[in-house]
């Protein structure tokens, strides 16, 4: 089994692609996907992630071969895969309605990709108890998919994916149903299976949260174009941008002038404040500048860097919730284990202070 796989792990190599659709209203073309360029490495379990509209699904249906690329090309194990039909392609989907035959069983579904394939019913019936195993339903085989819960009919529409054994594996928002505590435990079952077959696998989502437990890399999307590719810790601690900060996770950012600049370190002006901070993107003095500071990476307290006041103070049982203003910008803090500290309250002044390797500078 794990030589088999290992010989069928493909990587996945979009070159330059463009989708363009005309707008119903505007009689317009628009670019859905905008020259779009990426590797992904045989094996690896990548995450397309953006906002609705950015262009996700149609990558993701062009790599399928649902929709077809208006330039540009597909490789798939360095195969060029434009021209094939979707049924021709070594890749699999997973879709966010299951997509399951009400009529037939769970074996008879997950075992139809394998008699349109027309192997021997003895062969079909191992590799089909071999999947269930593998997403823990076995026992359940002569069940319609009107006699499972929502999370047993996902696992159903995964296993029919996997027992054709594609090079590639993709998922159209498939948790999206599902309710929040069964999408938590549904996303690490996948990622468990992922990894223990080696599949290369591609997720499209909107959820970060989703993106971030289960990624290898996150491909993050807006309006048609890639932001930037990164494992989850170098989005989150290095975005590239204010909408990548944004996205992913919460951020508050603090604006001001870099004043003084030695090596990879800087000295910023902000609200009168010279502040040390870590310039590993070499901006240069004068630049007008954004500092990302996550909110669990913000101290409040009776001293520190920028004064600030209090606007809420909301206990949330592990954390307290602050909101502060620091001149005219509003910063969420994140105040963990906050039995053994201080409570400031709505109207306190304080100061709100960070560690400089615990920001970002844009």
């Amino acid at each position: 089994m794990d030589k088999q796989n290992q010989a069928q792990k493909k990587g996945v190599r979009i070159d330059h692609i463009s989708k363009i659709y005309k707008d119903p209203k505007t009689g317009r073309d628009f670019y859905a996907v905008k020259d779009i360029s990426v590797d992904i490495a045989p094996g690896t379990f990548v995450t397309l992630l953006g906002p609705s509209g950015c262009g996700k699904t149609t990558t993701l249906r062009m790599i399928a071969g649902f929709e077809s690329p208006d330039l540009g090309e597909i490789y798939l194990g360095g195969e060029p895969i434009n021209e094939l039909t979707p049924n021709k392609r070594d890749t699999a989907m997973v879709f966010q309605t299951y997509a399951l035959f009400p009529h037939y069983n769970v074996f008879d579904n997950v075992a139809y990709g394998l008699r349109l394939r027309k192997m021997p019913k003895p062969e079909i019936e191992k590799q089909v108890k071999r999947i269930l195993d593998l997403v823990e339903l076995n026992g359940m085989e002569s069940r319609m998919p009107n006699q499972l819960s929502g999370g047993q009919q996902q696992r159903v529409a995964l296993a029919r994916a996997l027992v054709v054994e594609p090079g590639v594996l993709l998922f159209d928002e498939p948790l999206s149903n599902l309710d929040a505590k069964l999408r938590v435990s549904m996303r690490t079952e996948i990622r468990r299976i992922q990894q223990a077959l080696g599949i290369t696998a591609i997720y499209v989502t909107h959820d970060q949260s989703e993106a971030m437990s289960i990624s290898d890399d996150i491909i993050i999307m807006n309006q048609g174009v890639i932001e930037q590719i990164g494992s989850p810790m170098e989005i989150y601690y290095h975005p590239k941008s204010e909408f990548v900060a944004d996205f992913i996770g919460e951020a508050n950012f603090l604006e001001g002038v870099i004043a003084e600049v030695s090596g990879k370190e800087c000295v910023m002006e902000v609200y009168g404040q010279r502040l040390h901070l870590l310039n590993p993107d070499n901006f240069p003095v004068g630049k007008a500048s954004k500092i990302v500071l996550r909110p669990e990476a913000a101290r409040i307290g009776d001293s520190g860097m920028l004064k600030c006041k209090v606007t809420l103070s909301c206990f949330m049982g592990s954390y307290q919730n602050y909101h502060v203003m620091v001149g005219d910008t509003m910063i969420k803090i994140t105040d963990f284990c906050p039995i053994n500290k201080k409570t400031y309250q709505v109207g306190d002044e304080a100061y709100l202070s960070f560690d400089a390797d615990c920001v970002h500078i844009l």
